[in-house]
Formats: C-alpha cells, sequence, structure tokens
C-alpha cells in the first residue's frame, strides 16, 4: 500500500512574521497563500491535512505566535475537476477575471458534476499570471432557477481582491424580476433573513393586467446586501412573490414550465487590476420579452 505522504509536494512556504499576539491559525490564513485564496479553500487544505508547521499537521484552532514556517502541500495524485459541455455566454475576460451569464436551472458549484463551475474552464483562456488557476472559481452565487452575471477569478489573487469587493459591499448588483400582484410603484424591504439584517430597493418599471394574476410587474431590483434567496424572500414578505417561484409562491399562483422570473442583469466595481470603474450587463431571457414586449435592457 502507498504511503500517502509519498504523494505530496510542498508548493508553497510562508513564514509567519512577528504578531502582537497569539492568533488562531484559521483568521491568518487567508491570503497567506496564493494556492488557497478563500476561507473555504483553507477549511478544505486543513482538513485535508495539506497545512503544515515544522512538519506537522495542525487544524484551524493552532494558535500562532510568529516566526513559524508554515507549509502548504500538494497532493501528487490530485486530479482536475471533471469538465462539462454546456452553453455559456462569456459577457467579459481578460488575465484576472471573467464574467459570464448563467443559464437557468444549473447549479454554480458544488459536489456533483453537472455545475456551472466545472464548464468553466472549458470556455475560459488560463490566465498567463504566475498564480494562475487551474480551475477558474466564481466568486459569488445565483440560485439553481436563477439566470444571470456571475463574476469568475482567473488567479488566485483575483479571487482574494474580487471576495473582498463583496464582503466590503463595493459590488453594485441589479437584477430584474417579474412579481405578481398589485404593488407599489417603488420601495425598500428591509426584512431581516436568517435574523440578520437585509435590504433591497426596487422599483416597477411596468405593469400588465393577467386574468390568473390579476397584475405581473417588470420591477428592477437593487440588493444592499446578498442574504440566500433574498429578493425571492423579500418580494414575498410584502404579497408580491416572483412568478414560477415554486418555494415562494402560494400554491394558486404558481406557473410552471418557465422556471423562475429573476434574473441578475449588471455587476459595477471597480477593478482591481486594470484600476477603472467598470460595469457589466447580462442578456436577459427571451421569457421576459414576451410578457414585457416593449421592454428593452
Amino acid at each position: 500500500m502507498q504511503n500517502p505522504e509519498k504523494t505530496l509536494k510542498i508548493i508553497e512556504t510562508f513564514k509567519v512574521p512577528l504578531l502582537e499576539k497569539k492568533t488562531r491559525l484559521q483568521d491568518l490564513a487567508p491570503g497567506m497563500f496564493q494556492h488557497i485564496p478563500t476561507k473555504s479553500a483553507v477549511k478544505k487544505a486543513l482538513k485535508n491535512k495539506l497545512v503544515k508547521i515544522n512538519g506537522i499537521s495542525v487544524n484551524s484552532g493552532t494558535f500562532l505566535l510568529g516566526g513559524e514556517i508554515i507549509e502548504l502541500y500538494q497532493s501528487n495524485t490530485e486530479k482536475n475537476k471533471p469538465k462539462i459541455d454546456i452553453q455559456l455566454e462569456v459577457v467579459f475576460e481578460d488575465d484576472y477575471l471573467a464574467l459570464v451569464n448563467k443559464p437557468a436551472g444549473i447549479t454554480v458549484s458544488g459536489n456533483k458534476k453537472w455545475t456551472l463551475e466545472n464548464a468553466l474552464s472549458s470556455h475560459l483562456k488560463k490566465s498567463s499570471q504566475p498564480d494562475a488557476l487551474l480551475n477558474p472559481e466564481p466568486i459569488h452565487r445565483l440560485d439553481h432557477p436563477t439566470s444571470g452575471i456571475l463574476l469568475i477569478g482567473k488567479t488566485a489573487s483575483s479571487v482574494i481582491q474580487l471576495n473582498k469587493l463583496f464582503e466590503n459591499k463595493n459590488i453594485q448588483k441589479t437584477y430584474f424580476a417579474v412579481a405578481i400582484g398589485k404593488m407599489a410603484l417603488e420601495g425598500q424591504i428591509d426584512t431581516p433573513i436568517d435574523d440578520k439584517a437585509s435590504s433591497t430597493k426596487y422599483k416597477v418599471l411596468a405593469t400588465e393586467t393577467s386574468e390568473k394574476f390579476d397584475f405581473l410587474n417588470l420591477v428592477v431590483l437593487y440588493p444592499k446586501t446578498g442574504r440566500k434567496h433574498q429578493i425571492r424572500k423579500h418580494l414575498a414578505s410584502i404579497g408580491n412573490p416572483i412568478l414560477g417561484d415554486s418555494i415562494y409562491c402560494e400554491e394558486n399562483k404558481l406557473l410552471k414550465g418557465n422556471g423562475l422570473y429573476l434574473h441578475a442583469a449588471s455587476l459595477e466595481f471597480f477593478h482591481p487590476f486594470i484600476q477603472e470603474n467598470v460595469l457589466f450587463k447580462a442578456t436577459i431571457t427571451k421569457k421576459f420579452q414576451r410578457l414585457f414586449p416593449s421592454f428593452r435592457f
């Protein structure tokens, strides 16, 4: 039987600077290594015993005093992620990041093979930067039934910088939805989600009468926070659930067959590498225009 230690190789070494007070490894590790730029990546590396101090595997609760030599290992037997082929529109791409238009009905990432993340390396050019990622990494998430723009990091440093933009709320997001029922022309919803502060501004762009739903509203939304199912929960909380929402619509308001009418339309942020403000838009799905023919984005 092969000794698992022989399948490991050191890929990065980091010397901890002197610290004012002892600090847990999990609090210091994100950003320490180029190959594991996020908290989730650090957690995974620690779980797989790929982080060692003085040759000894450590866990997230290990305290650092400063001066330690920390080694990051990689398995020689590690395989590339599975690749799948889906139709995917690349909105923008440079050497550091990319934006793609996620189709509705596909999960962004996870343990299953059929995810958008597993399609990225087939659609994007490999970065020429020294910290290029073998597998480009989605920076945020969109629900399985939601379509729209998704930000991708192509290098370890870009993943770190782009995650910081989201953490500091320095990315402006715009969504379009079709909401059911009579509603105010504009407003702000601040209903907490999972006991956490949440905020979404909205404005009704157009309204059509409907035999089944009374009214259908084309709504533009500006979420200020990024809670799970935030827009879906917020619109449902004011009595205007999103058309096609199988979770938050009442049974008599369900529309089956066309999916969820929610689209992540644009992202605006300061590009950390070219040092410019950028705005990117994702083509809206045709089902919106079938309900609102004059709508253009």
